[in-house]
Formats: structure tokens, C-alpha cells, sequence
């Protein structure tokens, strides 16, 4: 039976069956890695990793991508959702605090189906850049108990020139809006995250304005405990040869202006990343 995918705001109505959609998948799930990542925010690694699953695929395909293999669907081993039920279970008994679903979106129908067959008992991480649908959104919320959703632009012409689309903030403010109201935020005797939303936004060579811009659309949204991460790691990959202001990382004197503004704006829930987390190193090897 056809089934014509509209989950993701391309709506490339693809019977993804048969064909591969605009995320560069078919409706068969793939990752290329599972393990305890020790790199996300503190609440979310802990001491433990997060047990954070990558799947492969994209619908937004950022130029600039530091997961490029895995959003040009270059590599990937298929699963079911029987096998990402055990993944679940696995990740679960090595002690890690949480399963963390890395750009799910395209696989949210047979994430789903996974969780009918094992609900882990820590809490689930919905990991995405946040060029969501409302549909895409609604088959996964109840399954999860973490929302970490990238704010990546503000400006239509930067959105396009880095992703090809106009719209992404206009969707992406929404979807982290049902993100918010969806979630309140609570954490644990450890200082865990047992629920709620981080809002992520990775600040860019030049576009410092944009950033401010982000800062200040939180300021005035923000609700339910939700936090917002300031993220210095952006690290030339992808098609940089392309894109001759993506050749570097970002710069102190960038940082601190965006750093100073979000102390400006008064947001006291954030996390502040430093700027030698701009490595290379953080980027894991991919075992499919």
C-alpha cells in the first residue's frame, strides 16, 4: 500500500516504501552509531553519556553539517524496530541517563513503534534542528521526556544560503514552541534533566546580528524552565570550499558580543559553551 510521507516541512509526499524522500531515506530506519556520548550538555551526559543514537538522513542538510555523512545518507546499517527496541534496552543497561534520538524526524513512525515494544526507563532525548511538522511532532511526544532542538537561524537569506530554505525559523520557532509548551523542565537529586526543553543555537562566523536576534525571540518565548545553549563549536566542515566565510571557526571577539547579550536580555537558565569545544575531535567515528 502506498503511503506518501509528509512528515517533515519539505513534503516531498514521496511513498518512501518504495523511493527515497527528501531527507535522502526510504521508511526503513538506518543509524550508524550508538554508544555514550559525553559531549552534550551537562544535565543530558552526566557522568555517564547520554546513550545517543545517530540516524541517517536529513531534511534540512545544513551546508556546513559536521554529521555530513549522515545527513547526505552516505552510510547507515537498516534496523527495525525491534532491533532499535533492544538498541533502547542496551544503552539502558550500560548505565547511561538517557536514549538520545539524533535527527529522528524522518523515522518518527517506526521510532514509535519501537517504544510500543520497549519504553526505557530513563529518560528519551528528541535531538533535531527542529524543521519539524506538527504531524512529525505529535507521533513522537509521547515518547519522550527531553526535547533538544537546535535554533540555528533567524534570517530568511541566511537560512537559504546555508540550507536552501527561506522558512526555517518561521517552522522552527513554532516547533520549539510546541516543544515548550509540551514540556516543563525538571531535574533530579544528580542535577539530571528528567524532563523539559534546551534550546540549542550554535553561533556562526559573521552572523553574530542573527544570533541576537535568536537571543532575544528566547527571551520573549521562553516558558516552562526551558534553558537555551550557547554553543561555540562550529568547526569548518561540509561544503566550506564553497562558502569562503566558513573557512574559519569563530572568533573570541564574535563569542563574547552574542555572551554579552544574552547576559543583557537577563536569560538566567543557559548553558554556555567554551570556545575550545570548536575540535574536530567531537565529531565521533561512525561504526556503519
Amino acid at each position: 500500500m502506498k503511503e506518501f510521507c509528509g512528515l517533515c516541512p519539505e513534503n516531498c509526499f514521496t511513498d518512501r516504501n518504495k523511493n527515497i524522500g527528501a531527507c535522502g531515506e526510504k521508511s526503513t530506519m538506518r543509524i550508524a552509531k550508538f554508544y555514550s556520548h559525553k559531549f552534550e550538555e551537562p544535565p543530558i551526559s552526566g557522568t555517564n553519556g547520554s546513550g545517543t543514537i545517530f540516524f541517517t538522513g536529513c531534511s534540512l542538510k545544513c551546508v556546513f553539517c559536521q554529521n555530513y555523512e549522515l545527513s547526505r545518507s552516505k552510510r547507515g546499517k537498516e534496523i527495525s524496530p525491534a532491533e532499535l527496541a533492544d538498541i533502547f534496552k542496551k544503552l539502558e543497561d550500560s548505565g547511561v541517563h538517557n536514549v538520545n534520538l539524533v535527527t529522528p524526524t524522518h523515522f518518527v513512525k517506526e521510532i514509535a513503534k519501537a517504544f510500543d515494544i520497549y519504553r526505557p526507563k530513563i529518560p528519551v532525548v528528541y535531538n533535531t534542528h527542529s524543521y519539524e511538522t506538527p504531524k512529525a511532532l505529535e507521533i513522537i511526544d509521547p515518547y519522550v521526556d527531553v526535547y533538544l532542538p537546535d535554533l540555528k537561524f533567524f534570517s530568511p537569506d541566511v537560512s537559504e544560503r546555508y540550507t536552501g530554505k527561506r522558512d526555517y525559523f518561521s517552522v522552527a520557532s513554532k516547533a520549539v514552541e510546541f516543544m515548550m509548551n509540551s514540556k516543563k523542565t525538571v531535574f533530579d537529586e544528580n542535577g539530571m534533566m528528567k524532563s523539559g526543553v534546551t534550546v540549542r543555537h550554535m553561533i556562526m562566523p559573521l552572523c553574530v546580528p542573527d544570533s541576537k536576534k535568536i537571543l532575544k525571540w528566547f527571551s520573549e518565548n521562553q516558558k516552562n524552565g526551558a534553558y537555551i545553549s550557547l554553543m561555540a563549536q562550529y568547526t569548518p566542515f561540509g561544503e566550506k570550499d564553497k562558502y569562503p566565510e566558513l573557512k574559519r571557526p569563530v572568533t573570541k571577539a564574535e563569542y563574547e558580543r552574542v555572551y554579552e547579550e544574552l547576559l543583557r536580555l537577563g536569560i538566567e537558565n543557559y548553558f554556555a559553551q567554551e570556545l575550545r569545544a570548536a575540535s574536530e575531535s567531537f565529531i565521533p567515528d561512525w561504526d556503519f
